[in-house]
């Protein structure tokens, strides 16, 4: 199979779909593999380290799209390089449909059979290819929510640890996930009186446990947010419905709870953001207010770490990489249900319900679409 790998176009995302130690394993197991030129530059990888690992270079994203049977990417396809794809062209990336109808229209439209990493499953329910970059947006998440506070940038001005004689900074975080937790543990180790709110009573106790009364949990509800939000300094958005539009747990009039300059953070903004002012941002311009509320929303936070990211990434992705590309994808589907689950789109129809249910449109069963 020849895999093509371009460099990716979003805007401030300097992460890459292929490592070349993933590069390596491909071509030792009989694939080509072509880069665009320069793709892996941002998270510090070289063309050079490339040929080095047995891979071609392609002058162009066009040249990658129109030869390769497979495209590895970290983002959603842009729009122009949604142009580039075909049908019968297996994709496998990021994708986050279900907040975002163009792309999903245009993927529909190519006849591409798109395999979201957001939607791969394992045998504990998990979602392993989101996790490193759940991890990674989670630790990142009280870092820049304290960046945002700083007065400089209109916040409150408040120290995360404060100082003795000095309350520290109170973070409230919605969501004891993956990203939930990987929050708290750097919001806990910065010094913060941090609370974690969640619906599973058996994870409040994980946390309650691993953290040994060093933050408190408290049970997620409409009620139970209102009251921590005229307190809270932080609030970091980290719920997530797999392959689902992230619910709406604050909203724009629950903002005038909040004191003028505290910070938002809202890491579910991939999937459509969990608070009813989020839209998304950019590294460039990451910061903008509504009501004297601070929001921080970048669509592609781990991009800011894009070297531990895209290593992390790309060790997770691998042997599912591996999987399509020596069996195929139908076969590599057949054989692993948990890959399945990460079929999005085939031959012009959606495959997964969770984004049917979001956009209205109908949905193939996955295991029906392998005989398409």
């Amino acid at each position: 199979m020849k895999i093509g790998c371009p460099k990716e176009i979003k805007p401030q995302e300097f992460r890459v779909g292929l490592t070349p130690h993933a590069a390596r394993e491909a071509v030792q197991h009989g694939h080509r593999v072509v880069m665009e030129t320069d793709a892996g530059l941002g998270a510090g990888f070289t063309d050079e380290d490339y040929t080095a690992a047995g891979a071609d270079i392609a002058a162009s994203a066009a040249e990658v799209f129109a030869t390769a049977d497979m495209i590895v990417k970290v983002k959603e396809p842009q729009p122009a390089e949604r142009a580039l794809l075909r049908a019968g062209q297996v994709l496998f990336t990021y994708l986050h449909l279900a907040p975002d109808p163009e792309q999903t229209h245009d993927l529909l439209a190519a006849g591409v059979t798109a395999i979201a990493y957001e939607t791969v499953t394992d045998a504990r329910g998990g979602l392993p290819l989101l996790a490193p970059m759940s991890e990674v947006a989670g630790r990142l998440a009280p870092q820049m929510g304290a960046w945002t506070l700083q007065k400089a940038n209109g916040g409150r001005g408040v120290l995360m640890g404060g100082v003795p004689g000095v309350r520290p900074a109170n973070v409230v975080i919605i969501g004891g996930g993956v990203v939930g937790t990987a929050a708290a543990r750097v919001a806990v180790g910065m010094g913060a009186n941090v609370t974690v709110l969640d619906r599973s009573v058996p994870r409040l106790s994980y946390l309650d446990d691993i953290f040994q009364g060093r933050l408190t949990t408290q049970y997620s509800s409409a009620a139970a947010i209102a009251e921590l939000l005229p307190e809270a300094d932080m609030v970091i958005g980290a719920v997530l419905i797999p392959g689902a539009a992230a619910p709406k747990l604050v909203t724009r009039a629950q903002l005038a709870l909040m004191r003028p300059g505290a910070a938002i953070v809202d890491v579910a903004i991939d999937q459509g953001g969990c608070f009813e002012t989020s839209h998304p941002t950019t590294h460039q311009d990451p910061i903008y207010t509504v009501d004297g509320i601070l929001h921080y929303c970048v669509a592609n936070m781990p991009g800011a770490v894009a070297r531990t990211s895209t290593q992390a990434l790309g060790n997770a992705t691998m042997p599912f990489l591996l999987a399509l590309a020596d069996k195929g994808w139908r076969r590599a589907c057949a054989e692993d249900p948990h890959l399945l689950a990460g079929l999005n789109t085939h031959a012009g129809r959606l495959t997964y319900a969770a984004v049917g249910a979001a956009l209205n449109l109908p949905v193939v069963d996955p295991a029906e679409a392998l005989r398409l």
